[in-house]
């Protein structure tokens, strides 16, 4: 399933937030045969926190921008995945998570 995954350094991506006042890097990126994942591991009671769901949505409009631009290159399509730490387990793969929690 997974082809390779990497945790971004914090100079690796210029997603921004909070007006552009916080640049946010993602926990992982993870690449598959068919597509690369932003994913973000988060605790399950922080999930509708405020800066949970700003950041979510930097980087779901970030994947979307990604996306569009592979998808004239020949490029993978960007997914943003917003996981509830509780959820993962050693018996789990990951598109089966990925499709559940895809944000």
């Amino acid at each position: 399933e997974v082809l390779r995954w990497i945790r971004p350094a914090q100079s690796q991506f210029r997603i921004y937030w909070k007006h552009n006042s916080k640049r946010y890097v993602p926990d992982f990126v993870v690449e598959t045969a068919n597509a690369i994942y932003m994913v973000e591991v988060k605790a399950e009671n922080e999930l509708e926190d405020v800066d949970v769901q700003e950041k979510a949505e930097a980087g779901k409009k970030f994947c979307e921008t990604a996306s569009e631009y592979n998808q004239k290159n020949r490029g993978k399509k960007w997914v943003y995945v917003l996981v509830p730490h509780n959820v993962i387990s050693l018996n789990m793969g990951f598109i089966g998570l990925a499709g559940k929690y895809t944000y």
